[in-house]
């Protein structure tokens, strides 16, 4: 059995033409008809109903079409794999979330090409859960994420390991007021709750807001306005002086310098969080193994 023949098929499938399909797949008439017939005595059943116009499939036709869809999508995700895993093995794959990848990750990578020459590396922005399946599942050579002793990640000591890139802080921040003071501020008050831009209960940056709300000695009066997971929609939604955001300090630097953002609270409402990056121990890729000597140094 040819492959040709099942794509033939597939084109076939979608057109519901002879002549319209042989033109997408680039041969006569004659030639796709032929390689129809021979799939046809492969599988051993009619898969088109030639005495209807336009053509449709039979019953056998209808049953293998999804079948020989997802196998020709198979065929193609391995093959792109296979060519990328063989393209790829001088460039390092790194999942991170959304915020490292856009604030912390391009300083980081310029600091060390400048230090110790060119390195290829490819960013895939994802949420914590889906970035640490990756570095699980092995579709990425290292994890770029945020960590609190608090709030740890599931992953095996034994099987992989990490590094410190540094630390970063969580802190509330809002729009200021005429008098340059926060415009909402905490910790609020239950005749007046503080307007809040909320993270979901179940991301990183919700999670450590609970702990922080959680663990301050002053109770808390916030009234949630608007709920996402990305850092970055908060930041604009907090100058649109929506309301309060915890936002990660690497992201509002020129916010906070230009006084477009000032603090909304004290310290016992912002949290600490370090910087780490993960790799797989059984991981023995060239360039790996070279960079994670380099990080080692430190």
């Amino acid at each position: 059995m040819d492959i040709k023949w099942v794509e033939d098929f597939l084109s076939l499938a979608q057109s519901r033409n002879f002549s319209r399909a042989a033109e997408e797949r680039n041969v006569t008439q004659s030639a796709l008809s032929r390689r129809i017939r021979s799939l046809e005595a492969w599988l051993g059943a009619e898969l088109v109903d030639r005495s209807t116009y336009p053509l449709t499939l039979t019953a056998a036709g209808r049953a293998f079409c999804g079948p020989a869809t997802e196998a020709m999508r198979l065929l193609n995700d391995s093959r792109a794999l296979l060519r990328a895993d063989r393209n790829d093995s001088g460039l390092l794959r790194i999942a991170a979330g959304h915020t490292l990848s856009l604030n912390f990750f391009p300083m980081w990578m310029n600091g060390l090409q400048a230090k110790y020459g060119e390195i290829r590396s490819r960013i895939m922005p994802a949420n914590v859960h889906d970035a640490i399946l990756s570095l699980v599942e092995g579709s990425c050579d290292l994890l770029l994420c945020y960590y609190h002793a608090d709030l740890p990640l599931e992953l095996d000591p034994t099987r992989f390991s990490c590094v410190s890139l540094g630390t970063e802080v969580l802190m509330p921040v809002s729009v200021p007021n005429r008098g340059g003071q926060a415009a909402f501020s905490l910790p609020g008050s239950k005749t007046q709750p503080t307007p809040t831009l909320a993270y979901t209960g179940t991301s990183f940056f919700g999670r450590v807001v609970d702990r922080i709300v959680s663990r301050a000695t002053l109770k808390s009066f916030l009234a949630p306005v608007y709920e996402t997971d990305m850092a970055e929609l908060h930041k604009r939604m907090a100058l649109a002086g929506s309301g309060l955001a915890w936002l990660p300090e690497s992201c509002i630097v020129k916010e906070l310098a230009e006084g477009k953002l000032v603090r909304a609270g004290r310290e016992v409402w912002s949290m600490n969080l370090d910087i780490r990056l993960y790799r797989s121990i059984n991981n023995r890729k060239p360039v790996l193994e070279k960079l994670w000597e380099l990080l080692s140094r430190k």
